[in-house]
């Protein structure tokens, strides 16, 4: 499945910027990076629930937001580009 991960952790503290840099960590081993705190992804079913898990331990809830889309198909069926392309094509190997 593809999914699409967007987060915005609050860093007013020494907490929060070590939650963004963990969060930002899970993501990678996960999906590509297309832009600062956005993430597409695409994962098996165990893949996702062990992805969402890993989301909710590294964040603050009560200060933080992600947001996980999925996809009903492929990503790149809903999906329009405008502006800088990605250093990556699809078909390049994704993080499985």
């Amino acid at each position: 499945m593809d999914v699409l991960i967007t987060y915005d952790i609050a860093t007013a503290d020494a907490a929060g910027a070590k939650r963004l840099r963990r969060i930002a960590t899970v993501c990678e081993k996960y999906g590509q990076r297309i832009q600062f705190s956005v993430f597409e992804c695409r994962l098996t079913p165990a893949r996702f629930a062990v992805l969402l898990t890993e989301i909710e331990e590294a964040i603050d809830p009560k200060q933080d937001s992600v947001i996980v889309y999925r996809f009903p198909g492929n990503i790149e069926d809903s999906k329009r580009r405008y502006g800088r392309t990605l250093d990556h094509k699809r078909g390049d190997p994704w993080i499985v």
